[in-house]
């Protein structure tokens, strides 16, 4: 099973959290996208863009942070919070 926390921070406080669960046989960056796509249907937000910085981030560790700058109504909060919490045995 493949499970995506999704997170809200503002002022260093937790506003809203999620886990988004994927059970197909999609590929890694499918399930993350359509995890990331859900939990901004459950919080209404529209679909943050992927920065260069915020790909290598999740890459990496396979967690990241969307800002501002990646959003492109305004916001209010400082960030949004995706990490990776589960994930399948074929990766």
């Amino acid at each position: 099973m493949f499970r995506l926390w999704i997170r809200m921070w503002k002022d260093g406080h937790l506003l809203k959290d999620t886990v988004v669960e994927d059970g197909t046989a999609d590929t890694r960056t499918h399930k993350v996208l359509h995890a990331l796509e859900e939990g901004c249907v459950r919080f209404d937000l529209a679909k943050p863009i992927w920065l260069d910085s915020t790909v290598r981030d999740f890459q990496r560790h396979s967690r990241c942070r969307f800002y501002q700058d990646s959003f492109v109504e305004e916001i209010g909060f400082d960030y949004l919070e995706i990490r990776i919490i589960e994930e399948d045995d074929d990766y």
